[in-house]
């Protein structure tokens, strides 16, 4: 079976907020979470955040004529950072939105590390014949119960992406691998021999870097120097600060159509700030 290329995409910065309207009873579940850990939800905080739910960016999202009208056989939500509400399960409700078909989870608690790991799954799923179709969403809400420095420092803003993958026929941005290491350096340079799809470093997945026909998208949180990996004719697109999870997905989703267009090989990289791994993810133009 064919790889899974990009069909559509969309991105959401900065929506408008909303009020806090079920403030007393999302008070009440913070309460009871923080209690154990001798903490107490920040009102204050929590009450000027914009309060953006995951679900009204799962809203935003499907309001796009290509996403909207997508009807997936697999559909994957990923966040880093928790809903301000979490009384909504959003994949199925993301899933309801786009036919209701699809078999749909979430993927957290790997900060921006997420979306690769949907795109290996999702990669999977159709070579094994389970889903022709795939929607990945990742989703970043910045209102928080209590001081979070990655938020509050950078500072980060509200956000969303969304990518609709189908089957590969030839021309197209095609999802070709991914992998991580704990430096953007060795992530970008391992070239051992292996399957592409595997979860480390020194897997086989030929990145193309110095050749004509690449372009590098790194992301804002990468801040060492990967010179040495990028030498040559490869271009570099640097993300601009604002977002942790989505950044590199909001950026594809802008750019996939006329990146497509002018690049052979689209390499996607960024460093999670906090754990300080490394991710790589291989799109490649024009070959099924």
């Amino acid at each position: 079976m064919s790889g899974l290329a990009v069909r559509a995409a969309a991105a959401v910065r900065s929506p408008q907020g909303r009020a806090p309207g079920d403030a007393a009873a999302a008070l009440d579940y913070y309460r009871d979470l923080l209690a154990p850990y001798g903490a107490k939800p920040d009102e204050e905080l929590l009450g000027r955040g914009a309060h953006v739910r995951h679900r009204d960016l799962a809203d935003l999202l499907t309001a796009d004529e290509g996403v909207g009208r997508s009807r997936p056989e697999l559909l994957i939500v990923t966040h880093a950072l928790p809903d301000v509400v979490p009384f909504t399960a959003v994949a199925p409700y993301l899933t309801d939105r786009l036919g209701g078909r699809a078999a749909n989870f979430a993927i957290g608690q790997q900060g921006l590390a997420a979306p690769f790991t949907a795109l290996r799954i999702a990669s999977a799923y159709h070579r094994a014949g389970r889903a022709a179709e795939v929607v990945l969403a990742v989703l970043e809400q910045t209102t928080l119960p209590t001081a979070f420095p990655l938020v509050d420092e950078t500072p980060l803003v509200d956000s969303a992406a969304a990518l609709v993958l189908g089957p590969s026929t030839g021309a197209g941005l095609r999802f070709a691998g991914a992998r991580s290491a704990g430096s953007a350096a060795a992530a970008l340079g391992a070239e051992a021999p292996g399957p592409d799809l595997g979860p480390g470093p020194g897997l086989g997945l030929g990145l193309g870097l110095g050749e004509d026909g690449t372009l590098l998208v790194l992301g804002p949180w990468v801040t060492e120097d990967v010179t040495e990996a990028v030498a040559g004719s490869t271009a570099v697109h640097r993300v601009a600060p604002g977002s942790y999870c989505t950044s590199l997905w909001l950026e594809l989703a802008e750019h996939w159509q006329e990146w497509q267009q002018a690049y052979r090989r689209i390499v996607l990289c960024d460093t999670d700030p906090r754990s300080g791994r490394s991710h790589v993810a291989l799109f490649a133009a024009g070959e099924g």
